[in-house]
């Protein structure tokens, strides 16, 4: 079994880097591989409904000049993906809602490629909008028919600057129930 955390943070390493990394290591208890793709910082232009890849079914964007045809394959491989994001003015970083409406439209059009995968949203906030920036999130992977565990409480960590987050004991909680019913799901076949 595979798991893939996007990361849409521009900042390396910072405090969504560490929940995706306490997640990392609950899922890595349980045998399960883990990855992480940091895609924030990167160039990636929006979704331009230009309709090619419904055309084409190619399970490719028509855009190939960033990152996102080049990870498809890996998302597709894998059981479970993991989406993380900073709260950037109570929603989505930018890059990550760029990358996040392509992949999701082409993954639809070439015959629901994550249906049955199992899916989760983390946020690493500061002080406001994490709620509504799961349930974004959570939107991506409903629509896709994926299947979303739940921890025991929202699936935010809080932190400001970096390593903020190593101080949320309940935010590291979050991240490792989350993980833990992660597992469980992915080994009920």
């Amino acid at each position: 079994m595979k798991v893939v955390a996007i990361n849409g943070s521009p900042r390396v390493g910072g405090n969504t880097h560490f929940a995706i990394t306490e997640m990392g290591a609950e899922l890595q208890k349980e045998n399960i591989e883990f990855s992480e793709i940091q895609i924030g910082g990167e160039h990636i232009r929006g979704c331009m409904t230009c309709g090619r890849c419904s055309e084409n079914k190619n399970e490719k964007c028509n855009f190939v000049d960033d990152k996102v045809n080049e990870l498809l394959p890996l998302l597709k491989q894998a059981d479970g993906i993991i989406l993380a994001v900073p709260v950037y003015y109570s929603g989505i970083a930018g890059t990550m809602k760029c990358f996040l409406d392509r992949v999701f439209c082409v993954a639809q059009v070439n015959g629901n490629i994550f249906n049955h995968k199992i899916g989760v949203s983390i946020v690493a906030v500061r002080r406001t909008g994490g709620s509504i920036t799961v349930n974004s999130l959570n939107n991506y992977l409903q629509e896709a028919g994926m299947i979303i565990p739940s921890s025991n409480s929202l699936n935010i960590i809080y932190g400001r600057d970096i390593g903020d987050a190593q101080n949320d004991e309940k935010g590291i909680e979050i991240m490792r129930t989350l993980a833990k019913n992660m597992a469980w799901l992915l080994k009920k076949d």
